[in-house]
């Protein structure tokens, strides 16, 4: 069926009429002026795709309607514009898309069906370790990933609308902000608004540029590859009013955790948050993207800047065509979606208003264990001191208060050194956050400058490394004079990639590590990030604070973060003088001087043009060219998935689960980073001995995130986080209780035993299960253990999808109970009633072996979720689709 919208078509301009437009000021809709300009992405976008099929125009009417139906939970279709992907997650999406192809081949379909209909880049980025530091050579070579490699450069080819975007090149986010994103399409035909969907949480950093976007499961970018729309409940959008200007010290890093902590407090999780008031004014692009980009740390889906002619100028400033800019802004014009921020009579409506003044904001960190827990650097040194004897919780480490002055000696490259509790050993300039950021790496650098020419400099052993997010981070630094000062204080560019933020921080020092753990101290990494959830930064680091790229310095210098910047000194110079961080600290006149001298369009357009060629090591791969993968039986990357063995055209139909035994019973904010493999293969876990099985040496065991293409490594690495607190266990790590035989075990083992006995798992939670990055291993590796549903308090929205799209059931408690109040201990088995006919939300009963009955929401939220559901998982659907 034609678009019913077609009436509303005209050119942009009337000299170009092959160059049109949906021009949403036509629909002569009192309603649209009054809508939020995020909600207006996704009106135009239903308006521009209906087809009376997947999006039909009772969807546009909802949209249009949003200020009344904003709270029915209503289900609208989105299809982005485009899709990106960062390579720890474009492992499994390409894995999968090539055993879709041999699953669609073995149904009697056409493989080549599967094939990205919506543009797809991926941006090589997370393969990058600092393996050492002090030298520029720190990142792993590209041996390292050649299989994964290949397996990309083959999907370039052999599938369509695929852009692969070179390892060494940049972080995903920062490539997409100076580089991928258009802000307004041309494509087909048609100018319409930039918007994406990304395998990477942090997607939302665009939004600071007014590009909609955010992080979904892997599994469900794969479906919007394939064409299909998003399926998502129509959200409720908070104004986030920023009034007045910034103190002089204050950077963009202590905004944005100054924000998260305010928002977590607030409540915004499913929901938008669209920033307004003549405080944006204030913001370059810059510091929106380090706004938008800790998106999911507040727990909002998007946090959208509209674009106004501060976007319009970072376009050119970036080295976009002009000529391309200037038809943007046309075209954001003429449908109304250009904003100025200083007039308020252009504010829309918004489900609630929130206000922060920037004057009101201090130099801050987040930490010692998530990115809300703010904490002013005045009170950095009284708060850590708490924290040590504080009961082991977020914001404690239950150091006995006799040890809290301990000291442990040791000797580094023939030199002794001391470390204590708040000892620095690790100090990062690193992460999309911030590295996207000229004020603050320019703050850095002249930091740096201003240290090293006051004769203060880093100890040896604490790990120092500068990852820029893009190659035009160093050119700025090294044109304007600072990145020989950062390097002097060991701060060298190791290579462009997410790195520590990631936890790829690489090993430290052994007589580090062997002090460490002979004195049980708290140590401390302190990065330019935008997570440092526990296990997550280093295993030896139990304490990891988010900070400003010059605070990054200024600790470690320091060395501890036990230190009172305002009454104690840096450190001591040659000459005896006490240097306190005042003396070293930039103006931001100073800052805003060198980067309009310095940050300039040519070094943009310099390093992107030769950004796909650039890297001589990959334009020299190899790869197949085959329409089917030819899998390697030996290799212990890259592995076909067990996904889609046995599937059939036919549906079976959904079946009870019978007395399942509860695998892990978990309390409060259980992190994506807990349930995923991340981070180094420890020695003695499930996930070595199979690779030791497999001849392989614990040298070349590799990280989780470099084998995401091999489910045999990935399912035993699925709840394997040393960090892990499992109510079963009486102290932290990666075990449970195999209830049948009393045993604790591995995760993994005890999962194998259940399911080689045929029972069925399911896991109980607190609030917040699967907080933090999007990572789709962390429901499929679930899935993989056995696991049939979920039963937690609350959900964050990405990971609740992901389970969805892999076949879990998502269950809730009841408003006014959780397994406290239902007297649940974990040790009882569950059956949970799963009726014929299925409907969103509704309530299912539940009976324990003890004779206990109480009901759950199955959180299917759409009509669109069940249908995945009755499938086996969003893939299932998808290939039974094409098939038939």
């Amino acid at each position: 069926m034609s678009n019913p919208f077609v009436r509303i078509v005209e050119p942009l301009d009337p000299k170009q009429p092959l160059k049109k437009f949906f021009n949403l000021s036509k629909l002569e809709d009192v309603r649209y002026a009054r809508l939020p300009f995020s909600i207006r992405v996704l009106l135009e976008a239903a308006i521009r795709n209906c087809d009376e099929f997947l999006v039909k125009k009772g969807d546009v009417e909802n949209i249009l309607n949003w200020k009344v139906v904003q709270h029915k939970n209503v289900e609208v279709p989105f299809k982005p514009a485009r899709v990106i992907l960062q390579d720890f997650t474009g492992v499994p999406a390409v894995v999968d898309f090539a055993a879709m192809r041999d699953a669609m081949k073995k149904l009697g379909g056409d493989p080549e069906k599967i094939n990205p209909i919506c543009p797809a880049d991926l941006v090589i980025d997370h393969s990058i370790q600092v393996d050492f530091n002090r030298r520029s050579s720190a990142l792993m070579c590209i041996e390292n990933f050649l299989l994964q490699f290949l397996l990309f450069q083959w999907g370039s080819q052999a599938f369509k609308n695929m852009r692969i975007i070179p390892p060494g090149s940049g972080i995903i986010h920062q490539v997409n902000l100076e580089y991928l994103a258009r802000v307004v399409m041309d494509q087909d035909g048609y100018y319409y608004p930039d918007s994406v969907v990304g395998t990477d949480s942090h997607t939302t950093m665009i939004d600071g540029l007014g590009v909609l976007g955010w992080g979904v499961g892997g599994i469900e970018a794969e479906a919007v590859m394939l064409g299909q729309p998003i399926s998502m409940v129509l959200p409720e959008v908070v104004g986030y009013k920023l009034l007045g200007n910034p103190q002089p010290l204050v950077t963009s890093t202590d905004i944005v955790l100054t924000i998260t902590k305010h928002l977590r407090q607030v409540g915004v999780v499913g929901k938008f948050v669209e920033f307004f008031g003549p405080g944006v004014a204030q913001l370059s692009i810059a510091d929106r993207a380090t706004i938008a980009n800790m998106c999911p740390e507040y727990g909002a889906t998007a946090a959208y800047f509209p674009v106004d002619d501060i976007s319009i100028g970072y376009l050119i400033q970036t080295g976009r065509d002009k000529e391309k800019v200037m038809c943007t802004k046309k075209y954001l014009e003429a449908v109304g979606m250009l904003r100025d921020f200083k007039n308020s009579s252009q504010d829309p409506d918004f489900t609630q208003v929130v206000e922060l003044d920037l004057h009101t904001v201090v130099p801050c960190c987040s930490g010692p264990k998530r990115p809300q827990d703010k904490v002013a650097v005045s009170d950095m040194k009284k708060d850590f001191e708490t924290c040590l004897g504080a009961k082991q919780g977020f914001k404690g480490f239950q150091i006995a208060p006799d040890r809290h002055n301990s000291v442990v000696k040791f000797n580094f490259e023939g030199c002794d050194f001391e470390l204590a509790h708040g000892s620095v050993v690790i100090a990062a300039i690193t992460s999309c956050t911030n590295t996207s950021n000229p004020s603050v790496m320019l703050g850095a650098g002249l930091l740096a400058k201003k240290a090293v020419e006051a004769g203060l400099t880093v100890k040896p052993y604490i790990k120092t490394s500068l990852s820029p997010g893009s190659g035009v981070v160093t050119y700025y630094l090294r044109e304007s004079g600072v990145m020989s000062y950062l390097s002097q204080l060991g701060f060298d560019v190791v290579g462009y990639g997410c790195m520590t933020c990631i936890g790829n921080s690489g090993p430290l020092p052994e007589s580090v590590v062997e002090a460490i753990t002979q004195g049980d101290l708290v140590a401390v990494g302190v990065l330019s990030g935008n997570r440092n959830f526990e296990g997550r930064v280093h295993p030896n680091t139990r304490a990891n604070y988010l900070a400003s790229p010059p605070l990054v310095i200024a600790y470690a210098i320091a060395g501890t973060i036990r230190i009172d910047f305002e009454k104690e000194p840096l450190g001591i110079n040659a000459s005896g003088r006490k240097i306190f961080l005042k003396d070293i600290w930039p103006t931001r006149n100073e800052i805003q001087a060198v980067e309009r001298q310095f940050v300039i369009p040519g070094m943009f357009k310099e390093v992107y043009q030769k950004i796909e060629t650039v890297n001589e090591s990959w334009n020299a791969l190899d790869a197949p060219s085959d329409k089917l993968y030819t899998w390697n039986p030996k290799s212990t990357y890259i592995k076909s998935p067990p996904f889609f063995d046995g599937l059939t055209l036919a549906l079976q139909t959904p079946k009870t689960i019978e007395d399942a035994y509860v695998l892990l019973s978990f309390g409060d904010s259980v992190t994506t980073d807990h349930i995923s493999p991340a981070g180094n293969i420890a020695r003695n876990s499930p996930a070595a001995r199979y690779l030791t099985s497999r001849g392989l040496t614990p040298r070349e065991f590799n990280s989780y995130g470099s084998r995401r293409g091999n489910d045999a490594v990935m399912a035993r690495g699925t709840f394997a986080n040393i960090r892990l607190v499992n109510k079963f266990i009486d102290k932290q790590g990666p075990q449970t209780v195999h209830f049948p035989s009393g045993e604790t075990l591995d995760v993994f083992d005890a999962a194998e035993r259940y399911k080689q006995a045929g029972h069925s798992l399911i896991v109980l939670a607190g609030k917040e299960y699967g907080a933090g990055s999007s990572r789709d291993w962390a429901a499929k590796g679930p899935f993989l253990l056995g696991v049939k549903a979920v039963l937690a308090e609350s959900y964050e929205r990405i990971h609740r999808s992901n389970l969805v799209g892999m076949g879990v059931i998502p269950l809730q408690y009841l408003p006014g109970e959780d397994a406290g109040t239902l007297g649940l201990t974990g040790r009882e088995r569950y059956t949970i009633i799963i009726p014929e006919k299925l409907k969103p939300q509704m309530n299912v009963q539940i009976k324990l072996d003890t004779g206990k009955t109480f009901h759950a929401i199955m959180r299917f939220d759409t009509d669109v979720e069940l249908t995945y559901f009755h499938n086996g998982g969003i893939l299932n659907y998808m290939i039974r689709k094409m098939a038939s």
